[in-house]
């Protein structure tokens, strides 16, 4: 009996701390999250962030928005012409380049 209490306790424990721990700095929005922030016009359109990173012609793999060091930015992952992988973090906010290219 003592450990199915312990048990229970722990499950509960953890459902706590869960949300906690996905709040970290380097947390990805949600789909919700994500439309309820450029719905508030708290960050630009993912079409901006492209464009900053000049996209362009190549292939968008990946874009995420994401809270990193206490500011939202979008992470891309691009497939060039020529298969050269590349990433670049723009800020979510203003739309300028921050990282990569």
């Amino acid at each position: 009996m003592n450990l199915v209490r312990l048990t229970a306790v722990a499950g509960v424990v953890v459902a706590a701390l869960t949300p906690a721990l996905a709040a970290g700095p380097n947390r990805c929005l949600s789909p919700d999250e994500r439309r309820a922030k450029i719905a508030a016009h708290q960050v630009v359109s993912l079409s901006k962030a492209m464009r900053a990173a000049k996209v362009g012609r190549r292939e968008l793999v990946r874009a995420a928005l994401c809270e990193h060091n206490d500011r939202l930015v979008y992470l891309l992952t691009v497939l060039g012409r020529d298969g050269k992988v590349t990433r670049a973090t723009v800020d979510a906010g203003s739309g300028t380049v921050v990282a990569g290219h």
